[in-house]
């Protein structure tokens, strides 16, 4: 399987509305996060190998920035039809299982990933809180520098960026795409 890469994002670019059904029965917006410190924004599904790969370590970044104002979002845009692993039904189950400690929200019409323009799963954007309650796009890519083997991650591109955000600093432009999975579109 060939991967896809991110495209570049506009950097500084304002966070598109959404509102979502979750695995947990709740439909979200980006205004349930007002107060948070960061909003990270992750496109996942269930059946990517990209995505397996990363999950555990994805679940931990989660639960070890919550605690900072870190809040985080799971989103998947794929064809249920084609892809019935990536079911609504299937993500519940994959939560449940994983214990996911995100919201994770079904895009049924694909609508919310051509607004953020993602391409590929896994992708993750990180936005800043601005003074008027939007999200400012600060970093769009990958999770670290090594999506099949966590044991020779040398570099956590996406905690590093968060870091910088809390200290209210731009993360570094050298931002390399996501890889992974290209959205199955309808």
């Amino acid at each position: 399987m060939a991967p896809t890469y991110s495209e570049s994002g506009k950097l500084g670019s304002l966070a598109p509305h959404f509102s979502l059904p979750a695995t947990d029965g709740k439909q979200y917006s980006l205004s349930d996060f007002q107060g948070a410190k960061a909003l990270v924004v992750v496109f996942m599904c269930n059946h990517c190998p990209y995505v397996i790969a990363v999950l555990d370590r994805l679940n931990r970044l989660v639960k070890s920035t919550l605690p900072q104002g870190v809040q985080w979002v799971g989103i998947n845009s794929n064809d249920a039809v084609k892809y019935p692993d990536d079911s609504f039904e299937a993500m519940k189950a994959r939560a449940e299982e994983k214990q996911f400690a995100f919201p994770y929200l079904y895009d049924e019409t694909q609508e919310v990933a051509r607004a953020f323009g993602a391409v590929c799963t896994p992708e993750f954007y990180l936005y800043a809180p601005t003074s008027l309650g939007q999200w400012t796009l600060k970093y769009q890519g990958r999770l670290d520098d090594q999506w099949k083997d966590e044991s020779a991650v040398q570099r956590q591109e996406l905690a590093e960026a968060i870091g910088q955000v809390l200290k209210g600093k731009d993360p570094e432009l050298d931002q390399k795409p996501a890889m992974g999975c290209s959205i199955k579109w309808k």
